[in-house]
């Protein structure tokens, strides 16, 4: 008699989540059984890496525009950086340790991007006039007695630029809206990786 050869565990199954099986089997060429590497594996696993680009290529972005272009940061400015190198560093440690929680970690650098976020719209809101700053911002310091002390203020870097002062726009819309489009598209990624995986 023939003898009937049993399919492969990881043949292609038609299933809602094919298109995406079969993507992901191109991009890693790995495979396992059942299920070739969906969503679900995927998402909480690399989700450390891509918020580790994301922050590198914010902060990179800053240092060029700052050091390569002249734009000067106001305190707001300097403070939305702080989020992108807490990712950084949490993220180094993280790999370092080697066996880490991915939701955990996912969750908590959600948690980071949120308020990376909300520290973005609170700039963009001192920017449009919505209300004042709560810190000195530029703003708070005495003012010159001379033109010349003007100019060795200047010279020295002690005035530091307002932060109501839009340097940069594009599209008519400043660098604060698109931090904080960046920042809460990071954070509900990360978040939504870990509902999928705890799913």
């Amino acid at each position: 008699p023939l003898a009937v050869r049993p399919a492969h565990p990881c043949a292609h199954r038609e299933t809602p989540g094919a298109f995406i099986h079969a993507v992901c089997r191109r991009v890693i060429g790995r495979f396992c059984c059942g299920e070739i590497y969906s969503v679900r594996v995927l998402t909480p696993r690399y989700v450390l890496y891509g918020a580790m680009l994301a922050s590198a290529g914010a902060l990179t972005t800053a240092l060029i525009a700052q050091y390569g272009f002249g734009f000067e940061p106001c305190v707001l400015c300097s403070y939305q950086r702080i989020p992108y190198a807490v990712v950084l560093v949490f993220g180094l440690c993280a790999l370092a340790i080697g066996q880490w929680d991915h939701r955990g970690v996912a969750f908590a650098l959600g948690g980071v991007f949120l308020a990376s976020a909300a520290l973005a719209f609170y700039h963009n809101g001192v920017e449009q006039q919505w209300w004042a700053a709560a810190t000195s911002c530029g703003g708070g310091g005495t003012l010159p007695n001379s033109v010349l002390d003007l100019k060795n203020a200047l010279s020295e870097g002690a005035m530091p630029r307002a932060c109501d002062d839009i340097s940069w726009s594009l599209f008519g819309l400043s660098i604060t809206v698109y931090n904080t489009v960046l920042s809460l598209a990071l954070a509900v990624g990360c978040f939504w990786s870990v509902r999928t995986a705890h799913g």
